[in-house]
């Protein structure tokens, strides 16, 4: 098995962390912890197919990836700052007393 292959085994196998941590948690800031696991997961892709692909002299990849963390450090914050209006309202983080206040 290759590097490349490794790489994206785990990869994939922090995605899948992240995405049954999001789908299965109540707990706002651990849907969000589980988001930024499947972001990264996302920019180990991004790394690995930099470094092993035909031409890593480029620096796509880790623009890319920075690109890719500038977006979740705003995801964050956003996310964050809506969990504590939330938490100052209803006095839970529970996602499914935040459904509560559509219009």
């Amino acid at each position: 098995m290759s590097t490349l292959q490794l790489c994206l085994l785990l990869s994939s196998l922090l995605f899948c962390v992240g995405l049954i941590g999001a789908l299965s948690r109540s707990n706002t800031i651990l849907v969000l912890l589980g988001i930024e696991l499947m972001l990264n997961a996302a920019n180990l892709n991004f790394i690995a197919f930099w470094r092993y692909g035909p031409h890593p002299e480029m620096g796509t990849g880790l623009i890319f990836v920075l690109f890719s963390i500038a977006v979740a450090a705003a995801e964050a914050a956003v996310g964050l700052a809506l969990v504590i209006a939330v938490y100052r309202h209803r006095k839970s983080v529970k996602l499914q007393e935040a459904a509560q206040l559509k219009g």
